[in-house]
């Protein structure tokens, strides 16, 4: 299989879902800016998540076009990376519907880390299949970075419940970290 079919599948349920994020966000009724700011705990899980999906979305691109070859165990991987991804929206409304209570908070940070192992297992089912020393020294770096993710969620569930604003803080932690895909490997050539 082409690497195009699997780019372009998960382009579409990746576009939909920050369609049914933004179908998701209501306007007040009331037109002032104190019923805006009411709705603070929306907007926070909107962009946030609206993030998420977009580095997932970048770093997904830019991982694919490192694929020698495409095998049952990288379509699944990328399944299981899908599946977490689709709870994106769900948990966004949880969050944003509950005003970022501990226990929304925590279920977010536990998706996350869902979708962070999910990645980690993608990358490795492709790593299997490229050699090229180039391709190793970017990998590892890749790995590193996506454990410090995972990690930081980790740490955020039961945080959640201790301290909730910290908790968000921990969340959008690897969102800033992961802004930019991983330099090299051409990374930046398409």
């Amino acid at each position: 299989m082409k690497t195009n079919r699997i780019e372009a599948f998960s382009d579409g349920v990746m576009a939909i879902l920050i369609t049914i994020m933004v179908l998701e966000l209501k306007a007040p009724h009331d037109p002032t800016p104190a019923s805006l700011a009411k709705m603070w705990p929306t907007f926070f899980a909107y962009v946030l998540s609206f993030v998420i999906i977009a580095i997932y979305w970048v770093n997904h691109h830019h991982l694919i076009h490192l694929v020698t070859r495409v095998d049952s165990l990288i379509l699944w991987a990328n399944m299981n990376l899908l599946f977490w991804i689709s709870l994106i929206p769900w948990v966004t409304v949880y969050l944003g519907d509950n005003h970022a209570l501990p226990f929304p908070v925590a279920l977010y940070a536990a998706v996350s880390i869902a979708g962070a192992v999910s990645f980690f297992l993608l990358r490795a089912s492709i790593a299997r299949h490229n050699h090229e020393p180039e391709f190793k020294r970017l990998n590892k770096k890749m790995a590193r970075k996506n454990l410090i993710a995972i990690l930081i969620y980790v740490a955020a569930v039961p945080v959640a419940f201790i301290y909730t604003p910290l908790a968000l803080v921990l969340i959008a932690l690897p969102a800033m970290m992961y802004f930019l895909p991983e330099r090299g490997m051409g990374f930046f050539a398409d």
